[in-house]
């Protein structure tokens, strides 16, 4: 009776149930769209045709860069100072990096195109639709969950699985043959670190997705801030001399420019970079900051000053 009264009335209830149009007239009951499609303001379920705007790009960017990221990490930390290997890991993981985003965009809708097609993520609860199925009657739950914001949820969780799968098939091979400085217990660590952080990541997509694409400018500015400042607190850099002894920290130095200038265009949601160019003005000052005002903050400096207090 309840299934009835739903399919007879004119519109269906909740945020994202619908009816399916077959060749141009609505046919079917109330319930969830297919993938690929999203109920629209008649509640009718229409195909995803929209290209992601750059804002969504961005967060993909920042989804994809993660890995990445954690790569390099674990990579420098286990690969020891006397190793040669650490630069060749480092570009093997950028390569199964990007192998992997290429072949995830080739096999989405429409396959074999490097463009995509999505629906316009409109609000917050787009990402978490489970939680807004509709009980008209307060006893009977009609069950819509869907991927409102396609393909941006699963896409990432994709590119994720190809990610691991490049990974086992490309560095056990690699770091079996190059990584010869290292004891056999430390050649594969930074796999085993990686094997842990994919499932953390891919939790952090299934339960955070939605937090995390409004959230990520602000990540991106403030972890680039404090890793960059732990960094030259740790290489003791205090002025522009010590900055370039070394070419690894000028490497350091650019990735986490880099990084500002991401957060900064991703915060400001502009769509040309000419009128962004005033901000990335901006993405040099910590360094500058940091720089200018280290020497006023030396430990040995201060614990002297305070002895001649005395």
């Amino acid at each position: 009776m309840f299934i009835m009264a739903v399919a007879m009335s004119s519109t269906c209830p909740g945020l994202y149930c619908g009816r399916i149009m077959v060749n141009d007239s609505v046919e079917g009951e109330c319930g969830v769209c297919p993938r690929g499609e999203r109920a629209n303001t008649q509640k009718v379920c229409k195909p995803c045709t929209e290209s992601p705007d750059l804002y969504d790009w961005l967060y993909l960017g920042f989804m994809a860069m993660l890995p990445l990221v954690l790569h390099w990490f674990f990579i420098e930390w286990y690969s020891g100072k006397k190793s040669s290997s650490a630069v060749l890991q480092h570009v093997t993981a950028m390569l199964e990096c990007g192998v992997s985003a290429v072949v995830t965009l080739l096999l989405t809708d429409p396959v074999g195109d490097l463009q995509i097609r999505s629906c316009r993520v409109q609000m917050l609860s787009d990402w978490y639709t489970m939680l807004y199925n509709p009980s008209p009657d307060y006893v009977t739950t009609l069950h819509c969950t869907q991927e409102a914001v396609y393909p941006l949820y699963t896409i990432v969780l994709i590119y994720y699985a190809f990610c691991l799968v490049m990974m086992m098939m490309l560095r056990p091979l690699l770091v079996k043959k190059i990584a010869c400085g290292l004891g056999k217990s430390d050649r594969f660590r930074s796999i085993y670190a990686a094997l842990y952080f994919f499932p953390i990541l891919t939790v952090l997509q299934a339960i955070g997705g939605g937090l995390l694409y409004y959230a990520f400018p602000y990540i991106i500015l403030v972890l680039s801030l404090v890793t960059l400042a732990i960094y030259m607190s740790a290489s003791e850099i205090q002025s522009f001399k010590t900055l370039f002894v070394k070419k690894k920290r000028l490497v350091v130095l650019l990735s986490h420019w880099l990084l500002h200038a991401y957060g900064i265009i991703s915060i400001s949601l502009l769509d040309k970079l000419e009128v962004a160019l005033p901000l990335l003005a901006l993405v040099p000052g910590p360094t500058l900051f940091y720089i200018a005002t280290a020497k006023f903050t030396e430990p040995s400096r201060i614990l002297s000053e305070g002895g001649n207090g005395h």
